[in-house]
C-alpha cells in the first residue's frame, strides 16, 4: 500500500519515469482489455472450446501431509447459448485423461500405467478413454453466474457432477477475431464412485475441480 508513496517520493531521484507514472491520464492511454464481463456483449449461437485457453484442475490431499494437482487441457465440446433465455444453454464436453499434465514424470506413470501382473490398475490404466461432461440442466444464480447440472462420465462410469459457475468475460479475441466467451466452474467428485478408489482415506476420496475456459462462436 506504500509503494505509490514512495513512488511520488521518489521524483529527484528518478524524475522523469515517475513523472510519467504519475501524470493524469497516463491510464487511460493503456490499450484496453478485450474481454469484458459485460452480458451484453455475449450473443446467441454456437460456441465451440478454445482448446488451448481451456482447463481443468483437480486437486486432492496426499497422506494429510499436503495437497498435490494436475492440470487436463486440450478440452474439447460445444456451448449452444443464448442470453435471452441462459437457463436453455447446453454444454458437452470431452476432457483427454491420457494427456494429464503433472509435476512428476513418476506419478503421471503410476496415474496411466497398467496393474501388476494383469490386474486392474490403480487408477486410469495405460489407454483411458476420454471423460465427457454433457449438461442436463442449467440455473441461473445473480447476473453473472450459474449451476450447471451435468453427466460426467470417466473411467467408464456415469455420475450426476453440478458445477457451480461464473461468466468471466466477453468481447473479441484480437488473434483469432472471434466471439469469445470465458467462463470459470468449481466442483468436487469422489473418484470412488468412479472405481478410482486406490489408497481411500490416506489419499483423499475427495477431488477438488477448477474449471477454465474460453468458447470461440462458430
Amino acid at each position: 500500500m506504500t509503494f505509490p508513496i514512495k513512488l511520488r517520493h521518489a521524483l529527484p531521484l528518478a524524475g522523469g519515469l515517475a513523472l510519467v507514472l504519475a501524470a493524469p491520464g497516463f491510464a487511460d492511454d493503456a490499450p484496453a482489455i478485450p474481454g469484458q464481463v459485460d452480458v451484453s456483449r455475449v450473443t446467441a449461437g454456437t460456441y465451440a472450446t478454445d482448446p488451448g485457453h481451456t482447463l481443468v484442475s483437480w486437486r486432492l490431499n496426499h497422506f494429510g501431509f499436503n495437497d498435490y494437482f494436475g492440470l487436463f487441457g486440450d478440452i474439447e465440446g460445444t456451448l449452444q447459448l443464448d442470453p435471452a433465455n441462459p437457463e436453455a444453454a447446453s454444454l458437452d464436453v470431452t476432457i483427454p485423461i491420457a494427456d494429464v499434465t503433472v509435476a512428476s514424470a513418476g506419478l503421471k506413470d503410476h496415474l496411466l500405467r497398467a496393474g501388476k501382473d494383469g490386474g486392474e490398475p490403480d487408477f486410469f490404466g495405460p489407454n483411458p478413454d476420454a471423460a465427457r461432461f454433457v449438461s442436463t440442466s442449467v440455473t441461473r444464480s445473480g447476473e453473472t453466474g450459474a449451476s450447471i447440472v451435468g453427466d460426467l462420465t470417466m473411467n467408464g462410469v456415469t455420475r450426476p457432477v453440478t458445477i457451480a459457475a461464473e461468466f468471466t468475460g466477453a468481447g473479441a479475441n484480437p488473434m483469432s477475431k472471434k466471439e469469445t466467451i470465458g467462463f470459470e466452474g468449481t466442483t468436487t467428485i469422489n473418484r470412488s464412485e468412479f472405481g478410482l478408489s486406490t489408497f481411500v482415506p490416506m489419499v483423499s476420496d475427495e477431488v477438488e475441480l477448477t474449471i477454465s475456459a474460453a468458447f470461440e462462436k462458430q
